[in-house]
């Protein structure tokens, strides 16, 4: 089976503004997510307008893409709300604007809850590592997180319903 026959799309979250993963903002990078296994991938081909360095993605972009792959990679496996609490990479080879980026995120190791680990890499088309990172995520109860709007905690746990 390849890889494209065991990919699983994860469900896209509607009208929200999310700088990574959001439908509404016209200038985001409106990231798709699928799941591999007890991995969680998005694909993506930096333009222009990421770049820092000529013909190099920024590296704010290239840190919100890992962000957002992990973020979702804790989402989706353990279908709970979260937090970033901190994050390290490792820039390894350049980043270049117009290549095809597969990013992939999976869990390392569950700490003392509520905390929890993932990693998460860049690779390009041709499988070459191009950054990796680690991230720890606090784990979140909806009432906790007061600055979300209610619209969104019942969607986030709508969809929460409906990972496999």
């Amino acid at each position: 089976m390849s890889n494209e026959e065991m990919r699983m799309p994860i469900e896209k979250l509607q009208g929200y503004n999310c700088f990574a993963c959001g439908t509404n903002n016209p200038i985001g990078l409106n990231l798709e997510f699928y799941r591999v296994g007890d991995a969680v991938c998005a694909d993506f081909t930096p333009g222009r307008n990421h770049e820092g360095w000529e013909n190099m993605i920024h590296g704010g972009i290239v840190s919100t893409l890992l962000d957002e792959v992990m973020s979702w990679t804790v989402i989706t496996l353990k279908k709970t709300f979260l937090v970033t609490r901190k994050m390290d990479f490792k820039y390894i080879n350049p980043v270049f604007v117009d290549t095809h980026l597969t990013i992939t995120g999976r869990i390392l190791e569950e700490a003392a809850p509520p905390k929890i680990t993932a990693r998460g890499e860049i690779r390009n088309s041709e499988n070459r590592l191009l950054v990796r990172g680690k991230g720890e995520f606090v784990m979140m109860a909806p009432e906790k997180l007061s600055g979300v709007p209610e619209g969104l905690k019942r969607d986030m746990l709508d969809l929460f319903n409906t990972l496999r």
